[in-house]
Formats: structure tokens, sequence, C-alpha cells
């Protein structure tokens, strides 16, 4: 009787250091994820919190100066003004690739398209370009000089020519047309996924009731592309708030020292890399963070009612 017990006991504690093992070595599995994240990403973001209060030029002592980079931020014109830049750009680059993104995916879902792969890898190119090619590529066709490529079609349409390169909303159309150029087809592939998981039953049924092709898009595509188009509009949402390279690469070496198109993350590479003042670049860090939270929640809602139905009063 004993000796049983003693084997039962025996094997339990077998099972247990073979469970605590199968835990250990999972921890040890995904451990160089949170390794990486913490190195690159929470270490990284904590530490821009903790200058966002402290004056510091990246070299010598920092000194701790409470809320006065936030009112250093929030009192300067430029500021107000690379918002408001950012703002109008990500509204004409980005609004624009929702509705046309879904239009496409349509269209390159349509049974009757031929080549359909060559149109779908064509759309996707602008996405996987090199940001120097696209820079050379819009140089060019959005050139002050009044032969150029978009100076050119405006002139068809009996239009003065535009100073693309140097005025106000000349340089932020500009830009706005590269960003739509360069991302729309990312959002088109997503919408076309999104359109293949939708089951064909569901558009048989709606033929037999005697629905039309626009009604099914109106009220079958829509409302189940309604997560893909909440997904490709928290992205665009932030890539807008983010925006960088875009407005750097065609503005060249002029990019900060013109406000025409300064948006909100140049404003921070400039306190920060050419000022030498992180403190303050911390602290339009954070309240970028909370602009693009407060964008993000606002967009979210709106489309959030894709699909709903309205109730009558």
């Amino acid at each position: 009787m004993d000796s049983t017990y003693q084997k039962g006991k025996k094997g339990k504690k077998k099972n247990l250091s073979e469970s605590k093992k199968d835990r250990v070595s999972a921890y040890l599995y995904i451990a160089p994820f949170f390794i990486i994240f913490g190195v690159i990403g929470l270490y990284p973001a904590l530490f821009s919190f903790y200058l966002a209060f402290q004056k510091w030029n990246g070299l010598g002592e920092m000194s701790f100066v409470g809320l006065n980079n936030f009112k250093i931020v929030l009192e300067d014109p430029l500021f107000w003004k690379s918002l408001y830049n950012t703002i109008v750009i990500g509204l004409i680059g980005t609004a624009p690739q929702i509705v046309i993104g879904i239009i496409l995916a349509i269209l390159l879902n349509v049974a009757f398209l031929r080549f359909r792969s060559f149109f779908r890898v064509t759309i996707f190119m602008p996405y996987i370009t090199s940001m120097v090619a696209v820079a050379l590529i819009f140089s060019v066709i959005f050139s002050d000089h009044q032969s150029s490529l978009a100076n050119y079609v405006l002139g068809l349409f009996g239009a003065d020519p535009v100073s693309w390169g140097t005025s106000e909303w000349g340089t932020k159309i500009a830009i706005s047309i590269m960003v739509f150029w360069r991302w729309v087809g990312y959002n088109t592939i997503i919408y076309l996924a999104g359109i293949q998981s939708i089951p064909n039953d569901v558009y048989e049924a709606a033929t037999i009731d005697g629905a039309s092709k626009f009604q099914q898009v109106i009220h079958i595509t829509l409302p189940l592309l309604k997560p893909f188009i909440l997904l490709t509009v928290f992205f665009s949402t932030v890539g807008a708030l983010q925006l960088f390279s875009e407005p750097t690469v065609f503005l060249g070496a002029s990019a900060f020292t013109r406000d025409e198109a300064m948006t909100v993350v140049m404003y921070l590479y400039r306190d920060a890399f050419k000022l030498q003042s992180f403190g303050t670049a911390s602290a339009t860090a954070i309240i970028l963070l909370v602009v693009i939270i407060i964008f993000a929640a606002i967009n979210t809602y709106l489309t959030s009612g894709i699909g709903k139905k309205r109730r009558r009063g």
C-alpha cells in the first residue's frame, strides 16, 4: 500500500516537473518578441514620456521643467500650422482612398474582367515602390515649370499653371496626390480580400430575389466589408497624422524651413534633430498621440454605422 502511494506521488511530481518544463519552454519561445518589443518599442515610448517633462539637448544634463514643454509647443503658431497641414493633407490624401479603393476592389472582382492578376499587381505596385523613385516621378509631374505634366493637363481645361512646389495649396494638393497614389492600392487589396471572403450563395440568393447589382453592393457588399473598412480607416487615420516621408521627399532640402506643408511629425523631427530640443519634441509626440486617439475614435464611430438600418421614427 505504501509503495503504491509512493509511486503515485512520484508520478505526480514527474508530471508537475514536465508541466513546468513545458511552461518554461513556452515562455522561452515567446521571449524574443517581448525582449525586442521592450528594447525598441516600450523603452523608447516610456523614455519619450519622461523627456516630455525635461529640458535636454541630447548631450548635457537634464533639468525638470514640468509642463513647460507642453506650454511652449501649444503656444507656438507653427505647431498649429503643422497640425492644420497634417489634417488637410490627410483628408485630401486618405479620404478618397476609402471610396476609390472599394470601387476598384469591386471592379477587380468581376468575373468578366480579363487580366485580373495583372491589374491587381499593377494597382499594388505603388505601395512597394521606393520613395526615391516616387519623389523623382512626382517632382517631374508637379514641377513649377509651365510645361510640367500637371500644368499641361490644367492647360487643357483652360486653367493657369500652378507653382506646385512653392504655393500654399499647390504643395498640399501635390503631396496629397502622392499619398493617394501610393496607398490606394494597399486599401484596394484589403477590400478585395474582404469581397472574396463573402460567400457567393449570398449574391445568388439576392439575384433570385430580384436584387440588382447596385442593390447587392449597397445591401450586401458594403455591410459585410465593414470590418475591413474599419481596419483601413484606422490605419489611414494613424498614417495620415504621422505623415513625414512624402512631404519631406517632395520638398527636399527646404522641407523644414517652410511651413506650407510642414506636418506634426516634421515639426517634431525639427525640434529634436535640428534644434536639439528633445523635451519639446517629446511633448509634441504625446500631443500627437492624443490627437491620433481622438481622430481614430471619431472615424471609427462614423464608419461603424455602415450597414446599420435606420430606425423609422
